[in-house]
């Protein structure tokens, strides 16, 4: 009996479509060089943690449903008094991702859960951070499918993070282009 193994349809593209066409653009001279994405980080903060802890659970349990993944609390790293805040607080909650789970919520946030978007009209292109990685700013998480919108008591948002092996902002850009990414217009800063 012979097992198939399952490969994400983005990770299939990448190899079959995005490396060709980056090594066509860039001149690239083995397959190595072309960039490919390391993994997605999704940091969530939770507003007024510090007065409720159960936000933070919620925040943790919503993440997980998004990805799929187990998410942890970010704690804040020094005491700021006029927040009420103590160091080693947990004000956020954060998960990384890669490999077959990356591609799997890459994949659902350009097909599904970005057009949820209201009047959406692409995304911008100024969030590239110079070293070929791209922040993406979410405000509602009730665009991903897997959030019961009557289940949510607030609506929050959270910074997706790209980080790529390109050196480039241009490099990124064509890479997350050609995996879907639906960007508005790219001009190079």
């Amino acid at each position: 009996m012979s097992t198939v193994k399952y490969t994400p349809r983005l990770a299939d593209k990448y190899k079959k479509d995005v490396v060709p066409a980056l090594m066509k653009k860039f001149a690239y001279k083995t397959v190595m060089q072309a960039p490919k994405l390391e993994k997605i980080c999704i940091n969530r903060g939770v507003n007024g943690a510090v007065n409720d802890k159960k936000m933070i659970d919620v925040a943790i349990g919503e993440l997980e449903q998004i990805t799929g993944q187990k998410a942890v609390p970010t704690m804040s790293k020094k005491d700021i008094s006029n927040f009420k805040l103590r160091k080693g607080m947990p004000i956020g909650a954060r998960v990384t991702l890669r490999g077959e789970k990356m591609y799997e919520f890459l994949d659902r946030l350009v097909s599904v859960a970005l057009p949820r978007v209201r009047d959406f009209k692409g995304i911008s292109d100024k969030a590239f951070d110079g070293r070929g990685n791209y922040t993406l700013g979410v405000t509602e998480q009730i665009i991903f499918p897997e959030i019961d919108i009557d289940k949510v008591s607030k609506i929050t948002g959270m910074d997706i993070t790209f980080v790529t092996t390109a050196n480039t902002n241009e490099e990124a850009y064509e890479l997350l282009k050609e995996l879907g990414m639906p960007f508005k217009n790219f001009k190079n800063n």
